[in-house]
């Protein structure tokens, strides 16, 4: 095994050759949430039968990944609410373009999606989040349960790992939303249940780092990694896919460890 200085050094080469290029925002500033964010938060805890575990493993500061199962329109409210962090999710370009639509989402720390060829706009956004600081919450599964009954948690888009990757020392949460279906369930209840109690869990935080060098996650050392950041790009791109996709089904079944359904 290689020193740590090797270890670093080697990622780091790595991570300058994969790292997706973050969106710059020309404007970051979301006033409204972060009034409400500050002023409703206690009230929403203190009214909502919400129980939130796993505290102690979200900090304070610092960018950090919130990754979460996803079965209602409230799932993020409550993760902003439990981590009192400023979260930010994303949002479709179409949520922007009528007033009523673009107060609620940025009321609640959604961001326009950039647009771009490829389905990068997400990334290139996520990572800008990111990139200046902040705490990005996202949905593996890339979009809501559409099952009718259990098992609600799909499989997990590679995404999460590209993300992971670029930011390789960012700590990535994993979180469960359970009971929330029940609370306000797409497509059935126009208003939430607010009797149904909803527990969120956050559980214990990885790096990209951490799980790359695990032996039970990427599994390389120093020199491998050295030997992946100068590959070809077609070999490189088909070493990272596989890699990419056994970060995200572990990811996953963290998750379902965890709880989700």
């Amino acid at each position: 095994m290689g020193s740590q200085k090797a270890r670093d050094e080697a990622l780091e080469k790595l991570t300058d050759k994969i790292k997706i290029k973050p969106h710059i925002f020309e404007k970051f500033s979301t006033p409204v949430y972060t009034f409400l964010r500050l002023i409703l938060s206690q009230v929403f805890r203190s009214i909502f039968p919400a129980n939130f575990t796993g505290l102690n493993n979200v900090p304070k500061k610092g960018p950090v990944i919130f990754a979460s199962n996803h079965l209602s329109h409230v799932d993020p409210i409550f993760m902003i609410a439990g981590s009192r962090r400023k979260l930010h999710f994303l949002a479709k370009h179409e949520h922007f373009e009528r007033f009523v639509t673009r107060f609620v989402v940025s009321s609640t720390g959604q961001i326009k999606t950039v647009r771009e060829e490829g389905g990068r706009g997400a990334l290139s956004t996520a990572s800008g989040v990111l990139d200046s600081g902040r705490c990005m919450g996202i949905f593996p599964e890339g979009t809501r349960s559409r099952n009718s009954e259990p098992p609600f948690l799909g499989k997990g888009k590679t995404g999460i790992a590209r993300l992971a990757a670029s930011y390789p020392e960012v700590l990535i949460i994993p979180v469960v939303c359970e009971g929330t279906r029940n609370f306000m369930q797409p497509k059935k209840h126009k208003f939430p249940r607010f009797w149904r109690s909803v527990t969120i869990h956050f559980g214990k935080a990885i790096t990209w780092k951490e799980w790359i060098y695990h032996e039970k996650g990427g599994n390389l050392n120093d020199k491998e990694i050295e030997k992946l950041a100068n590959q070809d790009i077609e070999k490189q791109k088909e070493v990272l896919s596989e890699l990419y996709r056994r970060f995200t089904d572990q990811f996953m079944m963290t998750l379902k460890h965890m709880g989700a359904a």
